[in-house]
């Protein structure tokens, strides 16, 4: 079975979000998608943040896909690092093909998050493509770090399969919500 992890805050999840999601189920052949609601992200300030309860009803409400499945085990866990979540995913699902998936926006970051190569080497990653982030798959350190276990897009349906490293760049219909622009304008 291969399935994708899809973490992020979803604060609040919008249909940016659930695009990002169906191209990944779509382009890499994915049986299930795990949409992992994280309790907050270390590198994100936490006192605009919604409370997990919410983001898990507003996300399963959005979903609307039943091969995506809403999750917030990290908070189980204890901790909100990539990382040690990925490993622990690992660990309790021995005969599952993972794939972290992530919007492209995230790449000019990735290289600061806790861990990020040992990131790179539990699973194969799958970066989609988001408005105004098309190059940083270029040019971020993780992506030069990493070229030479660069899968072309065409190989995709095969990224599940391969032993990590190993990414791909899928390109595709792309979405200008995001969740800081959202929580702007309610504000406002």
């Amino acid at each position: 079975m291969a399935v994708g992890l899809f973490g992020g805050s979803f604060n609040p999840p919008h249909e940016g979000h659930v695009l990002v999601a169906e191209t990944a189920l779509r382009k890499l052949g994915l049986c299930q998608l795990w949409w992992m609601v994280t309790p907050g992200n270390p590198m994100k300030d936490r006192n605009n943040l919604a409370p997990l309860a919410e983001r898990i009803a507003m996300s399963e409400k959005i979903a609307g896909n039943p091969r995506i499945k809403i999750t917030a085990f990290e908070q189980a866990l204890g901790q909100s690092y990539t990382a040690r979540t990925l490993e622990f995913v690992r660990a309790r699902n021995r005969g599952v093909r993972f794939v972290w998936v992530m919007g492209a926006d995230n790449l000019r970051s990735f290289h600061r998050w806790q861990d990020w190569r040992r990131i790179v080497g539990t699973f194969p990653i799958a970066v989609i493509d988001r408005p105004g982030s098309t190059l940083a798959y270029l040019s971020s350190p993780m992506a030069r770090t990493f070229s030479q276990a660069r899968i072309d897009e065409d190989d995709a349906p095969s990224v599940a399969s391969r032993p990590p490293p190993a990414w791909t760049f899928i390109h595709g219909p792309r979405s200008s919500l995001s969740s800081t622009a959202l929580r702007s304008a309610k504000s406002g």
